[in-house]
């Protein structure tokens, strides 16, 4: 059950960070740079990539109901089981939290079919709305009072962080596919520049993270459980952050090898994803080693 619920905790967090990016990008960044046929052109290659993030995103929230509520019951039997689903959501912390999530995830879904809820802002609301809502269901949880709300702020600001950046990856490798934009060497300078503010924020507030919960600069033991997995992550932030360097290298005295760069992009995309999978396992152990 513990397998099921880390992929489970993989896939909705890809899902929701991918389509709270993806929306942000588009309607903050790409947007105004993009002509009109460019941006409908980008809104074609992004309809079959929402219709697949929010069904995947409800769906997973669901799931993850299930196996919580089967692991709070020591029985994967009982996720299933109406009446302990129906107490978990009304008697516990996660279920509260939870019952606001599915809404958020309900409403996105709606709006695939309903036009009034599918404009881009009201969808990047709810986006925003969703994502915001997975805040308190990490290791800020245990915390309480003022310490316990600054937590979850911060991980909040973290877990923003991380979307804006891989969803603006994955938007610059549907921009970088053919037929590329002609306004594309602006807007990858412009995502460069934002990315170094991106990254700063997910370093800062991931090591506010750390010191909090491990009561030290880096978890003990530093190479086996949390620590371990948490080394991993860095590795695979380290290895993104060379292949943007190398992207913006590449775009000072390169122009025009959109293959390479979307090669390069798309790498990068792939070792965030990569570093998701490493948040979604480090969610599920202690940030401390057990007296």
């Amino acid at each position: 059950m513990q397998s099921a619920l880390i992929l489970c905790r993989f896939i909705h967090f890809a899902a929701v960070l991918l389509l709270f990016g993806t929306c942000l990008f588009r309607t903050w960044l790409f947007r105004p740079l993009l002509n009109s046929e460019d941006l409908r052109t980008l809104d074609q290659k992004l309809t079959w990539l929402t219709r697949l993030l929010i069904p995947v995103a409800l769906f997973s929230a669901l799931a993850w109901l299930v196996l919580t509520t089967g692991s709070m019951a020591d029985s994967w039997q009982d996720g299933l089981d109406p009446p302990t689903l129906l107490m978990v959501l009304g008697s516990t912390f996660f279920g509260q939290v939870w019952s606001t999530h599915l809404l958020f995830s309900g409403l996105l879904m709606l709006g695939l079919w309903l036009p009034g809820l599918s404009s881009p802002w009201r969808r990047l609301t709810l986006a925003a709305l969703l994502l915001g809502s997975l805040a308190p269901v990490g290791h800020g949880a245990m915390f309480d009072g003022l310490l316990g709300d600054l937590m979850m702020l911060n991980q909040l600001v973290h877990l923003c962080g991380i979307g804006a950046w891989l969803g603006g990856l994955l938007m610059l490798v549907l921009l970088l596919m053919p037929p590329a934009s002609g306004n594309t060497e602006r807007i990858l300078l412009r995502f460069s520049g934002i990315g170094y503010l991106l990254v700063a924020t997910i370093i800062i507030t991931g090591l506010i993270n750390v010191r909090v919960l491990s009561g030290s600069i880096w978890p003990v033991p530093a190479l086996s459980g949390f620590g371990l997995i948490l080394l991993i992550k860095v590795c695979l932030v380290l290895c993104m952050l060379g292949l943007a360097l190398f992207n913006r290298i590449m775009l000072n005295r390169n122009a025009g090898r959109l293959h390479l760069l979307r090669t390069s992009v798309t790498l990068e995309c792939l070792f965030g994803m990569a570093a998701v999978a490493a948040v979604s396992l480090l969610g599920t152990l202690p940030p401390m080693a057990l007296a």
